[in-house]
């Protein structure tokens, strides 16, 4: 029997592979025993959002309301929870569920398992459909709630719950977090920027590898990058080789790898974490005679959720944003389909999106 659905609740939804958002109005389960109910204050877009809203991937069920980079204030607790209060500033990421069962939610590697609920656009437990952030309050069950440190911006804080996590598990997960490594960050966007200030944190020494100049300055005097690096100069590549224990790819679009293994240390690791839609050339030799690693990561767990929001808690890491308004989501999309942001789009729900009269 699936649960009762009783709360109102009202955001933005997007009706057909148009992708365009427009005012919605659901209901939302009612606070189970093990729930937390917290209204939400902000929530970035993501181009998963993008992605999602106009059905590119094949699997979008609408109407969408998308939303996985959530924060907010609890509102209301179940009976039988333990970790979390009203009052108590929460965020909720990529997840809002998984079996609890499987081999991978026993190694706490909830983000693996095979019956993964994503926060927005999937089929939960009850068959109900998941509604995502961008809508005025959630629901969700105590153990996927991250707790967010007091003195970071609940703003800036927003789109660490997925781009966030999506550098820092790999960097934690492969051992690239040791004071003193040498880590490459390919792409400086949504997730490179961010990769760059948690490697900083880390203690490492960080060099940001771009396509061209455009970025140096950004990188090294705004961000704390140590060096940057452009690809397509060989002489630059021919000086760094061999140099890096780790490079973190956040890079969506087709490019060539034999470069960037160039650039590892003999049992090097190369993460890859941006999702190229077309496949990549994969050169084996580098591997063999280096013994180097070509890796993949998605997301991370709650456990390191709720450690990377520590870290960056401790060194006040946030995303770059450009907050905006709830009438402007539309707008954002369209820019964000041509790169066209710096670094995140946050909306600010909780004074901007008003149900319809």
């Amino acid at each position: 029997m699936g649960k009762v659905l009783e709360k109102e609740a009202f955001g933005l939804a997007a009706k057909d592979e148009s992708g365009i958002l427009s005012p919605f109005s659901f209901s939302r389960r009612e606070t189970g025993e093990k729930d937390v109910r917290f209204k939400v204050l902000f929530c970035g877009i993501c181009h998963t959002d993008l992605s999602m809203a106009k059905n590119e991937w094949g699997f979008t069920t609408y109407p969408l309301v998308p939303g996985h980079e959530i924060v907010g204030v609890v509102t209301e607790v179940g009976a039988k929870v333990t970790k979390f209060n009203v009052g108590d500033k929460v965020g909720v990421g990529y997840m809002a569920g998984s079996c609890r069962s499987c081999d991978s939610c026993s190694d706490g590697e909830e983000n693996y398992c095979p019956k993964m609920v994503l926060t927005s656009g999937a089929k939960d437990f009850d068959d109900t459909m998941t509604h995502g952030g961008y809508s005025d309050h959630m629901v969700c069950a105590e153990d996927f709630i991250i707790r967010i440190p007091d003195n970071l911006p609940l703003d800036g804080a927003a789109p660490l719950l997925c781009a966030g996590v999506t550098v820092y598990s790999p960097m934690k997960y492969h051992g690239l977090d040791k004071p003193g490594m040498h880590i490459g960050v390919v792409g400086l966007g949504g997730l490179g920027h961010v990769a760059v200030k948690f490697a900083k944190a880390m203690g490492t020494k960080v060099t940001v590898i771009s396509t061209s100049e455009r970025k140096r300055d950004e990188a090294v005097n705004r961000l704390g990058a140590d060096a940057f690096l452009v690809s397509r100069d060989p002489k630059q590549m021919e000086d760094a080789m061999g140099t890096m224990d780790g490079i973190i790819d956040t890079v969506s679009a087709t490019h060539p790898l034999l470069p960037l293994l160039g650039l590892l240390k003999n049992k090097g690791k190369l993460v890859m974490v941006g999702a190229p839609a077309e496949p990549l050339e994969l050169p084996v030799m580098p591997l063999i005679f280096g013994r180097k690693m070509v890796v993949g990561s998605m997301v991370g767990s709650i456990k390191e959720t709720q450690e990377m929001v520590d870290l960056a808690g401790k060194h006040n890491v946030t995303a770059d944003i450009e907050l905006i308004s709830a009438d402007y989501v539309n707008t954002a999309m369209e820019r964000l389909a041509k790169g066209d942001v710096k670094y995140r789009f946050v909306i600010d729900v909780a004074n901007t999106m008003k149900p319809t009269p």
